[in-house]
């Protein structure tokens, strides 16, 4: 929900604000990657180390825009 909210380009953002671009490009690179959305490739890229999921999640969290929250997120949220 969180790409999806920020867009790939948003997502490319944090990326690169956490100094990982150039990993995230070899990632791309590799064969079973090539012909996937760019939607999907940072999806699983951010599964690929320990760690890096929750990392993420934190950094995209910082950088959405509260206007443009996920609606599964504002529904939770508005329950807590």
């Amino acid at each position: 929900e969180l790409i999806r909210a920020l867009g790939a380009e948003g997502v490319r953002q944090v990326i690169e604000a956490q100094g990982e671009m150039r990993p995230f490009h070899t990632f791309q690179g590799q064969p079973a990657q090539r012909e996937r959305p760019v939607e999907h490739q940072l999806r699983r890229f951010m599964g690929t180390h320990s760690g890096r999921k929750a990392l993420y999640a934190q950094a995209l969290v910082a950088h959405l825009d509260l206007e443009r929250v996920p609606r599964p997120l504002d529904r939770l949220l508005a329950h807590v």
